[in-house]
Parts: C-alpha cells; sequence; structure tokens
C-alpha cells in the first residue's frame, strides 16, 4: 500500500474500485465480451479448483468446464455466456447454481467494461429465502411514518440476516451521517443517534454504493487475493463485482470498530443515495447470494416506501402552505392596501412557512408579525441583503456566522428566508426562525487526523475506541425545508401578480387622471374668465347704480346684497381655484423660516378681520421643510379660521406653537372661539361641508379641504381637537427632514 499524507480526506482519492484483488471466500476471472478468452483470475482458484491461476490465462472459457458439474445436462459455460450476450441480459442465467468438487457453488456473471466478470461463491443457504423476504416486507410497511418504517427495516433485515447490529444510516446534507434505527443483540453498546463524519464514507465509495446496491465484507483478517494478468496495463474494474475487496483504511476503520464482518445494503430516494442498512458483526460471517439479493430486495422495497412516506408527511404540510396562499391571494384580489391583505386576518404571511416571526418592507414602510429583531436590525438587514445577494428568494440557517450584526438577536433569527419584491426599492419579506442550540454526538472526534504507527500502517486515530465525542452546535436555527422555501416563491408569484395588477389599474388610472386634468384646466378656464366676467359687470353696474340718489332706501339695500353676494361669489371661485392647483403644482422642498412666515400671516388676517383685541402667543416656531407658498396657505386657513370663530368671545386668544415627535415636526393652532359639534367631526375636511353654528360667518367651506389636499401631499398628517363652546386645536405633522 502507497503511503501518502495522513488526512482522512486521501481516501476520497483511493481507487477503490480497480483494487486488483478480491475478498477470498470466492475466486473470480474475467473473460474479453468477443472471444470469452481468460484475461483475469484471481491468485486463490488454486485453493477451490487446484489448478494454479497463470494456467487459464489467455484460454478459452471452455476450459474452466473440466472443473465444474452443471445441473442441466450438456450445458457448457461458454454456451451460458453467448446466451447471456444474445439477449444482452445476465439476470435470467445469474446466479447459476453448479457443483465443484461436489461442493455446491453459484456462478455470477456481471459486466466491466470489455470483459465479463465470472464470480463462484459457496452456496450456504439451505432453505426458499422468498417467503422470508416477501414475510419482512408486508411487517416493515406496516410502519405508518419514515422512523417507524425505518425501526421495523432493522427489525426485519436482522431477522433475514442474524447480523449482531443492524443500523439505519441516514445521509445528511454536508456528506455527514446519523444513525436513526438500530436493532442490536442486547449486549452491545446502542450507536443509535450517533453522527459519523463525511470521511467515513468518502465520495467514490457513495457513487459505488448507487451502482452496487449490497456489500459483503465477511472476514476482516482474511488475506485478499490478488487478480493477475498478462495485460498489465489496464486494471480490472470490479464495480458490479460481488467479491470487489475493500480499502485497507476501510479494514482497519472494522477492525477499530471491534467488527469482523458486515454487509450493506444500499437506499436510493429519487436517484441519489439516502443512507445505507448498515450491518456489523462481531465474528466472522458469510450471507449467502441469494440472501443478500434478498436483503437487496427489501432496501429497494425500503427505498420506495421511504419515497412515499417522505412525500406523505410532506403533502400535509404542502396542503396547509398551499391553502395559506389561496387565501392570501383572495384578500389581495379583494383588499386595496398590500400589507393589510398579508396581515390583517386569521391567516397571514406569517403561515406561509414553519417560521416563528415575518416581517415585510413595502413602499417605505415596515409591518411585522409574531417574534421578530428591532426595526432597526430589520432594516439594516434588508440593506445587507440588497448589496450581498442577488438572488430573489436567499436563505440560511446560520445567519449569526454569516452576518455578524445579527449575533445579538442570534435568539430570535438565527434562520432567515427572505424574498424580493423589487431590488431598486428595497421591498422584501423576511422569514425568522430562533437559534436552536443541539448537541451532535459524533462516534469519536472527527476533527482529528489519522496518525501513522510503529510499524507503517495508518491508523484512524483516534476512532480506535470510538468513544462518544459530543459537539455542542450554536449561531443555527432549524433548516429551512425545500416545502417552506416553495411555498415562500409561490406566494411571492402571487404577491408579484397582485402589484403588478394594481400597477395597470393606477396607469388606468393616471390616464383617466390626465384626461380630468385636461377637462379641469378647461374648467378653470370657464370659471376664471366666463363667471368672472359677468360678475365683474354685475358688481359694476350695481356700485354705478349706487351713486344714483334717486334710488330709494329699499333699492339701496338690495345693491349692497348684490355686491355682498358678487364678493362671495369671487371669493368661492378663487378658492376651487386653489384648490384644483394644489393637486397639480409641483412642490419644492425649501427651508421655511416659520417665525417669519407666521408674522407675516398675522400681519395680513388681523388687517382683514379687524382682529385688535384678538391675542396671539407664540411658542416654538421650528423652520419647516417644504413649499412655502403652500405651506404659507396653510397656516393663513387656519389662523384665519381660528380668528373667525373666536371673534364672538370677549377676549379671543389664539396660540401657535410646536414640538418635535420622533421623526415629525407637530404644529398647533389653538384658539378659544366656538369650538366645533361632535355631529360634524367627520366632515370638516370635506369640500363645501360648513356647520349650522358658523352660518353667520363668512366661508366658503373648501379652506380646510385645501389644507388637507396640501398636507398629504407633503406626506404629512392634519386633525384635530375641539370641545363646543370651549375652542378648537388643528394640528398639522410634517416630516423633519
Amino acid at each position: 500500500m502507497n503511503e501518502f499524507s495522513v488526512d482522512l480526506t486521501n481516501c476520497d482519492k483511493e481507487p477503490i474500485h480497480i483494487p486488483g484483488k478480491i475478498q477470498s471466500h470466492g475466486f473470480l476471472l474475467a473473460v474479453d465480451k468477443t472471444s470469452l478468452n481468460i484475461n483475469y483470475v484471481s491468485e486463490n482458484i488454486l485453493t477451490f479448483l487446484n489448478e494454479s491461476a497463470p494456467y487459464f490465462l489467455n484460454k478459452s472459457i471452455s476450459v474452466i468446464d473440466s472443473f465444474l458439474t452443471y445441473q442441466e445436462p450438456d450445458l457448457n459455460l461458454f454456451d451460458l455466456l453467448k446466451l447471456g450476450i444474445i439477449s444482452k441480459n445476465f439476470d435470467l442465467i445469474s446466479p447459476h447454481p453448479l457443483e465443484i468438487n461436489g461442493v455446491s457453488f453459484y456462478l455470477i456473471i456481471s459486466l466491466s467494461d470489455k470483459n465479463l466478470l465470472i464470480e463462484f461463491e459457496h452456496v450456504t443457504l439451505q432453505y426458499d429465502i422468498q417467503n422470508s423476504i416477501g414475510r419482512s416486507a408486508s411487517i416493515m410497511l406496516q410502519g405508518k411514518n419514515v422512523s417507524t418504517l425505518v425501526q421495523g427495516a432493522a427489525i426485519e433485515v436482522k431477522n433475514l440476516i442474524n447480523y449482531d447490529r443492524v443500523m439505519i444510516y441516514k445521509f445528511l446534507e454536508d456528506g455527514s451521517g446519523e444513525v436513526i434505527a438500530e436493532e442490536k443483540n442486547d449486549d452491545l453498546e446502542p450507536f443509535f443517534g450517533l453522527h459519523y463524519p463525511a470521511s467515513d464514507i468518502p465520495k467514490q465509495a457513495r457513487e459505488l454504493y448507487k451502482l452496487n446496491l449490497t456489500r459483503l465484507i465477511a472476514d476482516v483478517d482474511v488475506e485478499a487475493s490478488s487478480i493477475i494478468t498478462f495485460n498489465t496495463d489496464q486494471a480490472l474494474d470490479l464495480t458490479n463485482g460481488s467479491l470487489r475487496a475493500v480499502s485497507p483504511i476501510h479494514i482497519q476503520y472494522l477492525k477499530n470498530m471491534g467488527v469482523c464482518s458486515s454487509f450493506s445494503i444500499s437506499l436510493i430516494s429519487n436517484g441519489e443515495l439516502w443512507g445505507l442498512i448498515a450491518c456489523h458483526n462481531y465474528t466472522q460471517k458469510f450471507i449467502d447470494y441469494k440472501a443478500r439479493e434478498g436483503s437487496k430486495l427489501i432496501g429497494q422495497i425500503l427505498s420506495s416506501a421511504l419515497e412515499y412516506r417522505q412525500e406523505e408527511e410532506n403533502s400535509e404540510v404542502v396542503e396547509q402552505f398551499k391553502e395559506t396562499a389561496v387565501f392570501l391571494a383572495e384578500h389581495l384580489n379583494r383588499d386595496k392596501y398590500l400589507i393589510e391583505a398579508l396581515t390583517g386576518y386569521k391567516r397571514s404571511v406569517l403561515d406561509v412557512t414553519n417560521g416563528t416571526g415575518v416581517a415585510i418592507v413595502f413602499e417605505n414602510s415596515l409591518k411585522t408579525l409574531g417574534i421578530v429583531p428591532d426595526d432597526a436590525d430589520i432594516l439594516e438587514l434588508v440593506e445587507w441583503l440588497k448589496v450581498s445577494n442577488d438572488e430573489s428568494i436567499y436563505f440560511t440557517h446560520r445567519l449569526p456566522e454569516i452576518y455578524t450584526p445579527s449575533q445579538h438577536y442570534k435568539e430570535i433569527a438565527s434562520g432567515i428566508l427572505s424574498c424580493t419584491l423589487s431590488k431598486e426599492l428595497g421591498e422584501m419579506i423576511i422569514w425568522f426562525k430562533p437559534e436552536r442550540i443541539t448537541t451532535v454526538k459524533w462516534a469519536g472526534n472527527p476533527e482529528k487526523p489519522v496518525s501513522k504507527s510503529e510499524d507503517g500502517l495508518l491508523n484512524l486515530s483516534p476512532r480506535k475506541s470510538f468513544e462518544t465525542w459530543s459537539e455542542t452546535v450554536n449561531n443555527t436555527s432549524e433548516k429551512w425545508k425545500a416545502e417552506e422555501i416553495s411555498s415562500v416563491i409561490r406566494i411571492r408569484e402571487i404577491i408579484l401578480t397582485d402589484v403588478n395588477k394594481k400597477a395597470n389599474e393606477i396607469r388606468l388610472l393616471n390616464g383617466k387622471l390626465e384626461s380630468a386634468y385636461e377637462e379641469l384646466d378647461t374648467f378653470s378656464y370657464t370659471i376664471s374668465h366666463d363667471l368672472r366676467t359677468p360678475l365683474t359687470s354685475i358688481k359694476t353696474y350695481s356700485e354705478l347704480m349706487l351713486k344714483n340718489k334717486s334710488i330709494d332706501e329699499t333699492g339701496r339695500k338690495m345693491l349692497d346684497r348684490i355686491l355682498t353676494s358678487a364678493d362671495k361669489m369671487n371669493l368661492l371661485i378663487k378658492e376651487i381655484l386653489n384648490l384644483a392647483r394644489v393637486g397639480r403644482l409641483d412642490i419644492k422642498n425649501d427651508t421655511i423660516d416659520m417665525q417669519t412666515l407666521i408674522q407675516e400671516i398675522k400681519a395680513e388676517v388681523w388687517s382683514a378681520f379687524k382682529a385688535d383685541n384678538t391675542e396671539l402667543i407664540l411658542g416654538h416656531l421650528p423652520n419647516l421643510k417644504g413649499d412655502r407658498t403652500m405651506i404659507a396657505q396653510v397656516f393663513s386657513n387656519l389662523i384665519s379660521n381660528a380668528v373667525k370663530y373666536s371673534s364672538m368671545v370677549k377676549k379671543p386668544v389664539i396660540e401657535i406653537s410646536a414640538s418635535i415627535n420622533g421623526g415629525e415636526i407637530v404644529y398647533s393652532i389653538k384658539d378659544n372661539g366656538m369650538g366645533i359639534d361632535n355631529r360634524y367631526y367627520d366632515r370638516v375636511f370635506e369640500l363645501f361641508k360648513r356647520m349650522d353654528n358658523v352660518k353667520d360667518i363668512d366661508g366658503t367651506g373648501v379652506g380646510l379641504a385645501i389644507v388637507k389636499r396640501i398636507i398629504e401631499r407633503h406626506n404629512g398628517r392634519v386633525w384635530f381637537e375641539s370641545k363646543l363652546n370651549a375652542g378648537t386645536t388643528f394640528y398639522v405633522a410634517i416630516k423633519n427632514r
């Protein structure tokens, strides 16, 4: 055996399919598929046929017939091989029973590149195994879920081959494995729950397990027999062979475990190696070929059942996720606002996965459900995902090891699954899973290297004793299942479809709005020209008539009413035009000196309403960011209303001040006037709505509608508090940018 650096990863480089040797409980010949001449022969043929190996090389396979006794008359090996070649199927003639020196053997044929492998093994089985296999399969399939199914399989395989220990070994994502079921003799220590590193079963061995579904090592202490050939340039591929010798490293591995004989059965699920039925015996034990084939059948039945049971278990979860998707889709179609549709009902976006919390970042707002990190941490995580990830779906079960800032909230979010709705806008949904601290029990420390003993042999140290070595795993959550990822993909498509649908609706509305704006331009022109012109004429002629001294007092009163009505009509037209312009004018983002602005408005309003007896109290007046003309209109309307509706009290007082609350500057305009009847609270900001108790005070019912529209265009808020006959306070909140 060649020496190489002592590291378990070297197992991945070992050419185990061409070992140049076979196990010695049988013997082998390999013949050319075309000529049927013997190209290879195992040296131990001498033990079985009393003829040395070189004698057979480069001779026709017919040479072997003199050593064999067939059950059928006139049968020979040459014709048997020809039959298999013509039918392209050796399963019909393999294994073939015969005798050698009065001892029963099986002849087993398999393919090897340009050669046919012909192997001979002892027949040891003395009963019909078919009934046992059928009974075992029937009992095993009574398991209603994966855990009971694999435990039943371990019991039935142990009954079939009578090994000391039978384990169901499942491969994990990283190539390591775990014993998930076990049936053993009572005197043995349990291996159930133990983990084994990926290096224990190297990559090329796992590939062979997919091709060769059973593997027997009858006796680890028996020396392997070499294969000789006259063709020294090409090693014989024993991938499909039953007698293929085992890697010396693996033999030593078994010896270190105290195992004398091992047998494995591959479990294949969806075309991949799911695991093994791993069998250990602590004395040498040969398993008859037909018993091995029966065990292989048990493995194949178990493999199919595993797929079915796992899909059955997963289907319940999938169905729940699908029902959630249908529920959310219905509300997305029905509701106006996306976040409300996803979070406002008995089933929510949290139910799309098995996560314990979810965060939605959409249209510059953050909404959370369940157990989640702080808002600031979530927004930082969103920025990191935007920069570091180009995929629409991203998931990890070890976020603290990838994204360092998350370590301080790992108890809440060691796992995340995110789906991006819009990378440009930073819109996404993130589900969270908490940290799950687990203890993994390894069969020996998997990180320690092998060592070399004094005699030069490689020892897989410290795995001589295979003492349990525990490792605590933190910074990780439960892994995201494929069903959860599929569920997120499904809901993402539903959300994007809804967003696109609403975007198309908005585009249609925008088209209609443009048409409406054009009509409004025409209407505005009509108001400003066609209505104002006759009003001006009415007012002019009324004023001229008042100068006529022949008109009596009654006539003069009528003309005064005409002039007053004309002024009101002009004011109403002016206000309607102002309201129309608010929605169309571009907003300039200026810094507004509120001290100066309010003093200017005060001078105009006090003069217009002759409010010399009204006291104005000014508090803290911080600057605002916005359109100065529009903000001036807001405060002019609110201050004018305060003066008008407090003019009836003996000592009118107007108070204006502001406070900074979080990210907003909140202004208040307070008066001690007549107040607002609570019956009219929901009508205050509606167009042309006026209260009964202000009918004697001039007004159009447009001013507060203008205020509301301007503040909303500044992404702000406006509201009020009032008590009848005690005064009103209006509040204006604008973001502190």
